[in-house]
């Protein structure tokens, strides 16, 4: 198995998210930033609003993937990110 779900709290504008995860003895700490884009009322077509959603991940920080776009919520949309370099630490 490659992926675990895990529920976590209702988003914030910004949320960090760090996670312990435990293998055969190694501890490697991964972490996730979650963002809210609000959508303005001019960004009322689904085409300007992916344009705006193009924007915001091609300019985010070159340290963190995409790792989901979450469904659209009335004028906002989810983005999670993850940093690229996990930290291995043995136990």
């Amino acid at each position: 198995m490659k992926e675990v779900v895990i529920q976590i709290p209702t988003y914030e504008a910004e949320q960090n998210i760090e996670i312990d995860v435990h293998i055969n003895g190694r501890k490697i700490k991964k972490k996730y930033r979650v963002e809210i884009i609000s959508f303005e009322e001019k960004e009322d077509t689904s085409e300007e609003r992916i344009a705006v959603l193009k924007r915001v991940i091609k300019e985010h920080d070159k340290d963190w993937k995409l790792v989901q776009i979450g469904l659209p919520e009335e004028n906002r949309i989810s983005v999670m990110f993850q940093q690229k370099r996990d930290v291995v630490e043995k136990e």
